[in-house]
């Protein structure tokens, strides 16, 4: 998942951040709530994660604007604020759900995961992504290849991930290593060989066809044909 987390709270925000990070999701961050809605009207995400009490600009205005702006990206509030009152106006301004602080990181991942089904359901964000007989559930986090279950390490996941949002096109050492491991060089090492040769082994199993190729000189691709 791609997310966007506007937390003025910066230990809240480092808590929520390393623990999406763990699991390989992508999570930006936004302080105030003016940044957030700036944020939020400019680039793509999955969901959003919203305090209530921001600086510049309070949560439910940041929704309402975003509503207005006809963006239906899910919203989770996430607040201090818990009375019924303050959860009714929470979902009556836009939000898809209500958290209440403090809270349980296994719960806030539950919820991201019940909205994003609901919205999967409205055709408004794709969960998983097919290539012949080969599945990925983003939501789950698990891989599939016909009836046998593939068990990925995370940055396996992340990689494979990665190539099935570019399948049929060739993906570079460079464009791995940003998107994967966030590295900006080339730290010299042969961590793309050793995980690509594994994610292989385990995607293109006996009797499969072949998905995962090597393009010489140029880097992979993922595809039903070499």
């Amino acid at each position: 998942m791609k997310l966007l987390l506007i937390e003025d709270d910066a230990s809240t925000a480092d808590y929520v951040r390393q623990g999406l990070s763990e699991l390989g999701h992508a999570c930006d961050h936004a302080a105030d709530g003016l940044d957030g809605l700036t944020a939020a009207l400019t680039n793509a995400y999955d969901a959003l994660i919203l305090d209530r009490n921001l600086p510049k600009m309070d949560g439910l205005s940041v929704l309402q604007a975003l509503r207005a702006e006809g963006k239906r990206t899910p919203v989770l509030i996430l607040s201090a604020l818990g009375q019924v009152d303050d959860r009714v106006k929470g979902l009556n301004a836009g939000g898809d759900d209500y958290l209440v602080k403090p809270f349980s990181f296994q719960e806030l991942i539950a919820r991201l995961v019940a909205i994003l089904r609901r919205a999967d359901g409205e055709g408004a964000v794709a969960t998983k992504m097919t290539l012949l007989d080969l599945e990925l559930d983003m939501l789950a986090r698990t891989a599939r290849r016909g009836a046998r279950r593939i068990e990925l390490l995370n940055k396996e996941y992340q990689l494979l991930e990665y190539l099935m949002r570019h399948q049929g096109h060739v993906v570079t050492r460079t464009m791995m290593l940003e998107a994967v491991w966030d590295y900006n060089f080339d730290p010299g090492t042969n961590v793309i060989d050793v995980h690509i040769s594994r994610l292989r082994a385990k995607i293109d199993g006996p009797g499969d066809t072949p998905l995962l190729h090597t393009v010489r000189g140029a880097g992979y691709r993922l595809a039903a044909g070499s």
